[in-house]
């Protein structure tokens, strides 16, 4: 399909709309890793080092691409990763959903989302609630409940995360709301992209970064930074810490972060459903190898004992088919999807979802696989020296 004012062809051409759409330190933080970018940068190069060893006969006719992810059975190897606070576009999270659930999968949520668990559900019901180790017992236990009788169908601890400011080309200036102070100091960015901020006003509301999943439902949460304060006022949890977690919790449950076969063999002891081999985008500690150079030892030790994905660098359905080779079930996707609703809204993370599940296909077809379940290792030219033991 040809590219159109409704419609983009590639992951790449989405970003390039989202930065003619939104205001230039909105589309920043789209691009944000910590430090340097190291991290950032392998978790994307990592992927084109990774060549294909392909058939030309004997080529299925059809390709099966469904699975499943935390006892959610998805059409595609892909889900949405759970992201902050979602000021590029209006519906936020719930548009996100409603993508999701026209291109047959899933999403995680973020606790640190800017709609109610209780809405997104409403416009998917595969949803994953993400968590930090933030605050009390009594208040993770609460935050627990509402999700449960939200219907979340489970839940994602998310621990490859120290909140890293520190950017060597400098982090995008964002403030909590938008009150006539912050409107006047942000007004020459904002008018350079004067749809963006007419849409939020179509929608009644102007952008504001509350985090309504932190509270009881119905409350106003407190902001992404106010949050912030209290998560790094939490001292770290222990593998003891997250034992218990797992106890309060009786669905499935995924670790997002592990890198290290040790962290991978941990999460299994305590009984983990899935684990997420993740630096954050890039996000976490600077210098930490890409995910998918991760991947490959986290699947020999761990493999057959609980759920693997991978999160981190993916921008093309070949990417996704590596990863699946080289012993994930599925992807998880943040800045893609992200920048498909800056282009486009709704419309745009289904299109960026549909993109990855057109080049899922052809990839299959060209290694002659008939069902993602049939990808291995041997499909791929592996360089020396590419894997990093952890």
């Amino acid at each position: 399909m040809a590219s159109t004012k409704d419609w983009f062809e590639t992951v790449a051409e989405a970003r390039e709309r989202a930065k003619k759409r939104i205001p230039e330190p909105v589309y920043r933080a789209l691009l944000a890793g910590s430090e340097s970018g190291v991290t950032l940068s392998d978790n994307t190069a990592a992927f084109t080092e990774l060549g294909f060893r392909p058939h030309v006969a004997d080529l299925p006719a059809t390709r099966d691409q469904s699975t499943s992810v935390l006892g959610q059975s998805i059409s595609l190897p892909v889900i949405c990763s759970p992201t902050g606070v979602q000021a590029v576009d209006p519906r936020g999270e719930v548009a996100v959903a409603r993508a999701a659930a026209a291109s047959g999968t899933a999403l995680g949520l973020s606790s640190f989302a800017s709609k109610p668990i209780e809405d997104v559900i409403a416009a998917n019901d595969k949803v994953f609630f993400q968590i930090y180790w933030l605050g009390d017992k009594d208040t993770m236990l609460a935050r627990l409940d509402r999700a449960k009788r939200a219907g979340a169908k489970g839940i994602i601890i998310t621990l490859d995360w120290v909140f890293a400011t520190a950017r060597d080309w400098g982090s995008p200036p964002l403030p909590e709301r938008i009150d006539i102070k912050t409107a006047v100091r942000f007004a020459p960015q904002v008018l350079t992209r004067p749809g963006w901020l007419l849409r939020f006003l179509r929608a009644g509301a102007l952008p504001d970064l509350t985090t309504p999943n932190l509270v009881a439902a119905g409350e106003r949460g407190p902001t992404f930074f106010g949050a912030y304060g209290e998560w790094i006022g939490t001292p770290p949890p222990t593998w003891q810490d997250l034992a218990w977690l797992r106890e309060q919790w009786d669905g499935p449950m995924m670790i997002k972060g592990i890198m290290r076969t040790d962290d991978a063999r941990r999460a299994v002891d305590i009984g983990a459903t899935a684990i997420s081999v993740s630096n954050h985008g890039g996000n976490n500690l600077d210098s930490t190898p890409a995910a998918i150079r991760a991947l490959p030892g986290i699947a020999d030790v761990v493999g057959d004992q609980v759920e693997i994905l991978l999160d981190g660098g993916i921008r093309r359905g070949s990417d996704v088919v590596k990863a699946v080779a080289l012993g994930a079930k599925a992807v998880m996707i943040g800045r893609p999807y992200l920048w498909g609703m800056a282009a486009n809204g709704e419309r745009g993370v289904h299109n960026v979802l549909e993109i990855l599940r057109q080049g899922i296909d052809s990839t299959l077809y060209g290694l002659g696989r008939s069902s993602i379940h049939d990808l291995c290792p041997e499909d791929l030219v592996i360089p020396d020296g590419f894997t990093r033991g952890m």
